[in-house]
């Protein structure tokens, strides 16, 4: 991420809300604390750093995720940064069960430029986006190939974090490989074709019309 950044690292920035401290360590975690005398008050973390969020070129906010078990899942936050002249955390809320939302404000992103993702690339990264753009612009890709290579290069930087690909995206992403040439895409309907022909012939000999595409049924 952003080298000028990483100065927040090794420090936290704590939140009071009602009967609640939240505190939040950047690149660490975010933890919340119940400031009462009850015996079971809860003390726990809302999430691990992660990942970045990005949109649009830019870095536009933290995930930290993997925190204390909650029912079926585990907590997660999502920490915004926005411009302030103060390292502070401004605001918490929690706009669904379990995910959490930080607000904060430091100085470091008033720059326009501040939370750019291209410069923090290595070269070899920055030529593979040049190229992207080349070819979306030269309409060689669609607008989703495109994205689709910028979460390659973001994974590839350590700036997301990779899915576990279920097992039918896998079988999914295997079919489209098998086709990925007209040659092979051809050869394919060739071999196919020739299974249809066959199989005709076979439907034929036990006098089993054949239903085609059309839905009109065949004589053979």
């Amino acid at each position: 991420g952003p080298a000028h950044l990483f100065r927040l690292a090794g420090k936290c920035f704590s939140f009071v809300e009602s009967t609640y401290k939240y505190e939040f360590c950047p690149f660490h975690n975010v933890t919340q604390h119940e400031q009462t005398f009850r015996w079971n008050a809860y003390s726990g973390i809302l999430g691990i750093w992660h990942e970045w969020e990005i949109d649009n070129n830019t870095f536009v906010g933290m995930w930290m995720r993997e925190g204390d078990s909650c029912e079926t899942k585990s907590r997660q936050t999502k920490v915004h940064l926005v411009c302030g002249k103060s390292n502070k955390l401004a605001y918490v809320s929690e706009p669904s069960t379990c995910v959490y939302s930080l607000t904060f404000e430091t100085p470091l992103v008033c720059h326009p430029h501040s939370l750019l993702v291209y410069p923090t690339l290595t070269e070899a990264l920055q030529r593979k986006w040049d190229e992207a753009e080349q070819l979306l612009y030269d309409e060689l890709i669609t607008d989703q190939g495109y994205k689709k290579i910028l979460k390659e290069i973001f994974e590839e930087a350590g700036l997301l974090k990779a899915r576990e690909e279920k097992e039918v995206e896998k079988q999914s992403k295997k079919i489209t490989l098998e086709f990925e040439t007209v040659e092979k895409c051809s050869k394919e309907y060739k071999q196919l074709s020739e299974e249809i022909k066959k199989l005709r012939v076979l439907l034929g000999q036990h006098g089993i019309a054949y239903r085609g595409n059309s839905g009109e049924s065949f004589g053979i």
